[in-house]
């Protein structure tokens, strides 16, 4: 209880403290009312920006499917957040992903050198189901080092409103279409939130070339020295797999590699 004869700079400094007890209910699992929530991490990304959302654990995570390993990004782990809090599993012929924090998955003897393509579809059953705005899924090649402080690998991913990313870490995170989201009408938009929405998303490697292709159409294309350098990858051989934004629902099907 306030003292009757605590000032009007006192009373200040207490309405202040409010918002941040409430805010710290809510990242410890706990709302202001009392009720359950999510279990939720610091926020992830610039203040303002559209990723500086809560990564939030799902409930039962873990990779559940024999010969995949999986790293969550730095800075989910910074946060608190952990491979568990994430979920791998299968569902028929489908790979089910839920996250949780941003996450790669990838079968350790799963590398390729020289010229190759990686590609999957991605099947979004329900747009946003677990956010409140899109995040980006898709495939990685040119991993090195995987499952380390230190690994390398270059991403392109897609989202459900018509829009793509290509990104990797070297090992710290770099960006390649301009460090934002880019719109391309080859891209599946879907009809609204809750609704199914597809991608086929595919890297390429061939000569001197890496390409994302999405749904037929190659969406960006980077000669091999703008991504073999300095900060960004070691090489375009290595590792190749999956890659999820946090706080996503994606089944994946015919995740395969083929040579050029």
């Amino acid at each position: 209880m306030i003292p009757k004869k605590t000032g009007r700079k006192n009373l200040i400094a207490v309405a202040g403290l409010l918002p941040v007890a409430f805010a710290g209910a809510t990242l410890y699992g706990q709302s202001p009312a009392g009720a359950p929530v999510a279990p939720c991490a610091p926020r992830i990304g610039f203040p303002g920006s559209p990723t500086a959302d809560c990564s939030r654990a799902v409930t039962d995570g873990g990779i559940k499917v024999a010969g995949w390993s999986g790293q969550v990004d730095a800075a989910e782990e910074t946060a608190g957040m952990f491979l568990k809090d994430a979920e791998l599993s299968q569902d028929g012929d489908a790979l089910h992903v839920r996250t949780g924090p941003a996450v790669e998955y990838w079968r350790p003897g799963d590398k390729m050198t020289g010229d190759y393509t990686v590609s999957a579809t991605f099947n979004e059953p329900k747009y946003m189901n677990l956010n409140t705005h899109p995040h980006p899924y898709g495939v990685f090649i040119g991993g090195n080092d995987m499952g380390t402080p230190v690994q390398t690998f270059l991403y392109c991913g897609a989202t459900g409103n018509g829009t793509f990313i290509v990104r990797g870490f070297g090992p710290a995170p770099f960006q390649m279409n301009g460090g934002r989201a880019t719109p391309n009408e080859a891209i599946h938009k879907a009809a609204a939130k809750g609704e199914p929405v597809t991608q086929d998303i595919a890297l390429s490697v061939k000569g001197n070339q890496v390409s994302c292709q999405i749904n037929g159409t190659v969406v960006a294309s980077y000669e091999k020295q703008a991504l073999v350098t300095t900060g960004k990858l070691k090489s375009t051989d290595g590792t190749y797999g999956l890659r999820f934004a946090h706080n996503t629902d994606v089944k994946v099907t015919g995740f395969k590699m083929t040579r050029n």
